[in-house]
């Protein structure tokens, strides 16, 4: 009856409404006469005038740059994507992504839709957000500087940082010395170019260094620490000494651009001496999510926009404003998280890619049409090379560092990436850089960046050490278990699993708990507040169980390759998952984009067609769950946790001879260690014919009489499902419940699945 009424009055109001608004029009139309009207007239038909408008609104600039900004995203992610599959950080795919839409490659083989989607008319819209985007990371790279280490830990990574400035800083002036004649603009001075080359070659990417840095473990060693400290000492000191540069190239000579240098240093003691302390004040009044006002988050994002207002103005370009506003927030971890997170999504994933792309419409690399420019280009990546990982390395050795450890930190200290790229857009806006200088510099940019990953695997593998220690002897003699878990609840349930097949041989046997984040979630400076949250609730299981374990916590791009290297590496003898969050297939674009859905997987399809399709592929797991299983080089275990809290009685069905082959040597451990009552299912009768199998199933049950029981039954009746604690089945036969639609599936208990080595 209710919904009878409101649905008349519903009628009643829109209906009334719009009659009365229909009346009005007409007595207006009445109004309009005596007035001297004009109605546009067209000789064109209605369609053709739709069609005009639909185009017309396709080249506004509202819906081009719209139309940009999407079309920018998707290729990035791609991009991006590719990177990180062939371990490269992701930000080298972005910056790949730029290049390829601009003139070198869409714009030389596709000029007609390069002139449509990035027409130069909308160019300076595009550059307008892309500042924006950067302004917002240089924000974020100073909050990333961590001063707690700087002030505690500075005093050998200064004398590393600042070798591997200076040198590569004369080595670069040295260089323009040479093609001043040949690439510098006419109207620049040798001191405006110098001192650009000389920037160009000393930059390190501090924010893509960190990242490198924590997917590979290493930001708890002593490497690592020593490492971070030096690119940010290196950030901190390239940002200063690139103020005074633009302040100089604006002057126009090194004595008028004193008073600027005065001037930038008045206001870099009024942001430390005054604004900080105030900002430090808020901090401490508000360091939880709940307290975060949005008066007091608009009080930090203006001093962010009046920190590089001032700078912008004074002559030393917005972003060092930004970078300063970023470094003297308040240094309680969870405070800057919780900026950080307002402000990277936006920064990194929608407005950053537009500077990529605006840089790649800058770089022209078929200006680059002859030998001898290639051969300047060359020189470029050499000078870049020898002067930031030589100095570096040199350095690191002569502070007390071992060769290894010196070579790595000159691999990572040359790493440019993204802040190179903002130099050199600097660089190009003010006209110090020719186009073709410029295009030779990005070229650099991505090459060192690049390097860097292969030249940490060739260093590793240098120093690899042949022989094989006591330690790994006694490692190879013990049942090792490595489980990782992405949920604490899961890593608690996984753990119960390992704990009941080693029970009673804590000694013979070793069980490592690994979590992994991706990497964009994570800071260098907070991952021990990460590690101690994720871990919690395992090491709380492990008290629990009265069982130690080794725990293991890393970021990376791509978890599920990470999980698969890991075990691989590490030789364990079973490594442990729980199921993905999604059983449904995922597609290429949720691959690429971050997501999973249940549109085509075009992998897949191809596979079908070519007959390469196997189990894995058609199994009801998610992709990084089959990527696991069908990677790696030990068995794996599947869990799916229906609320696991104990392990009496489990269940296996087994369908063929080589399901129990596969599952034997678990049985045996489930009972020797935790004393599980076993009731096996021999579902199409293969045991029973099977006088092997039968025999050794006759042996065990007269070595524990009573814990195994073996069944011939097709039906199970839901009561005894419920009865059960686990199932126990291999992959083969849970494939065969899943297509053959077992009414098991609604009331299976957990259930571990078995995969055998690949």
């Amino acid at each position: 009856m209710k919904n009878l009424r409101n649905s008349i009055f519903y009628v009643g109001i829109i209906g009334g409404f719009s009659v009365l608004m229909y009346w009005i029009v007409l007595m207006g139309i009445k109004l309009e006469t005596g007035r001297n009207l004009k109605i546009p007239t067209s000789d064109k038909s209605e369609w053709s005038e739709f069609v005009d408008s639909l185009l017309k609104n396709l080249h506004h600039p509202l819906a081009l740059l719209l139309a940009q900004i999407v079309t920018i995203i998707f290729v990035a992610r791609i991009f991006g994507w590719i990177c990180i599959k062939i371990k490269q950080p992701a930000v080298i795919g972005e910056m790949i992504a730029g290049i390829v839409m601009g003139p070198s490659l869409v714009g030389m083989y596709l000029p007609e839709f390069s002139a449509v989607l990035f027409p130069v008319e909308s160019l300076s819209n595009l550059q307008f957000l892309s500042q924006i985007g950067l302004i917002l990371f240089m924000y974020i790279v100073g909050m990333e500087i961590d001063m707690k280490i700087l002030r505690n830990k500075a005093h050998d990574a200064v004398v590393i940082s600042h070798a591997s400035i200076i040198i590569p800083f004369v080595l670069g002036m040295g260089l323009a010395y040479f093609i001043y004649d040949e690439f510098a603009p006419a109207d620049v001075q040798f001191i405006s170019f110098g001192l650009f080359a000389g920037i160009a070659m000393s930059i390190t990417a501090f924010p893509v260094l960190a990242r490198i840095v924590q997917e590979r473990g290493i930001h708890k060693t002593k490497l690592g620490t020593v490492v971070i400290t030096c690119a940010a000492a290196d950030d901190i000191t390239a940002w200063c000494i690139l103020a005074v540069v633009i302040a100089i190239v604006k002057a126009g000579s090194f004595g008028s651009a004193i008073y600027t240098v005065l001037l930038a240093l008045g206001y870099v003691l009024l942001m430390i001496k005054v604004v900080r302390p105030f900002l430090k004040r808020i901090g401490d009044l508000y360091a939880t999510g709940e307290k975060l006002s949005k008066p007091i988050v608009a009080i930090f994002f203006l001093t962010l926009i009046v920190s590089s207002y001032l700078t912008e103005i004074i002559g030393i370009h917005a972003l060092f404003g930004a970078f300063i506003a970023g470094a003297i927030m308040p240094e309680n971890i969870r405070f800057r998280n919780l900026f950080i997170e307002k402000v990277e999504d936006v920064a990194l994933v929608l407005l950053l890619p537009l500077f990529f792309v605006f840089t790649g419409l800058r770089t022209q690399i078929g200006l680059l049409n002859e030998p001898h420019l290639w051969k300047t280009a060359g020189l470029i990546f050499l000078v870049a090379v020898i002067g930031k990982f030589v100095s570096s390395t040199l350095a690191a050795k002569f502070v007390g560092q071992n060769w290894k450890d010196s070579l790595s930190i000159g691999a990572l200290m040359n790493t440019r990436g993204l802040t190179e790229l903002v130099a050199l857009n600097i660089g190009y806006d003010l006209g110090v850089l020719s186009p073709e200088l410029f295009s030779m510099m990005v070229i650099m940019a991505l090459a060192t960046t690049f390097m860097t990953g292969p030249m940490l695997d060739l260093i590793n593998w240098i120093f690899k050490s042949e022989n094989k220690t006591e330690a790994d002897t006694v490692l190879q003699n013990k049942y090792r278990i490595l489980l990782s878990f992405d949920r604490p609840e899961s890593g608690r349930a996984l753990l119960k699993v390992a704990d009941s097949l080693t029970n009673k041989r804590p000694d013979s046997s070793e069980i490592t708990a690994m979590h992994f984040l991706p990497t964009e979630e994570v800071h260098h400076y907070n991952t021990d507040t990460y590690e101690a949250e994720s871990f919690k609730e395992v090491i709380q299981e492990s008290i629990d169980l009265n069982r130690n374990i080794i725990t293991m916590f890393k970021t990376s791009s791509d978890i599920d390759s990470e999980i698969v290297n890991t075990a691989n590496k590490s030789k364990h003898d079973l490594l442990l998952i729980g199921l993905g969050r999604s059983i449904y297939e995922g597609s290429l674009l949720g691959k690429v984009l971050g997501f999973t859905t249940r549109i085509i997987n075009p992998e897949k399809l191809i596979n079908t067609v070519t007959g390469k399709e196997n189990i894995l592929e058609s199994a009801p797991f998610d992709d990084g769950t089959r990527q696991i299983i069908s990677k790696s080089q030990v068995p794996v275990g599947v869990l799916i946790d229906k609320n696991l809290t104990d392990i009496s009685t489990i269940f296996i069905p087994i369908f063929t001879t080589k399901d129990w082959e596969v599952i034997q040597d678990y049985v045996q451990k489930f009972i020797r260690n935790i004393g599980a009552k076993i009731v096996i299912l021999d579902i199409e009768g293969k045991i029973t014919t099977d006088l092997s199998i039968k025999e050794k199933i006759r042996l065990m049950e007269q070595a524990v009489p009573d814990q195994i029981v073996l069944k011939k039954e097709k039906i199970i009746e839901k009561e005894f499902l419920e009865q059960q604690d686990l199932m126990l089945i291999t992959i083969d036969g849970w494939k065969h419940l899943v297509d053959s639609k077992s009414p098991w599936l609604a009331n299976i208990p957990s259930t571990l699945i078995i995969s055998k080595d690949n």
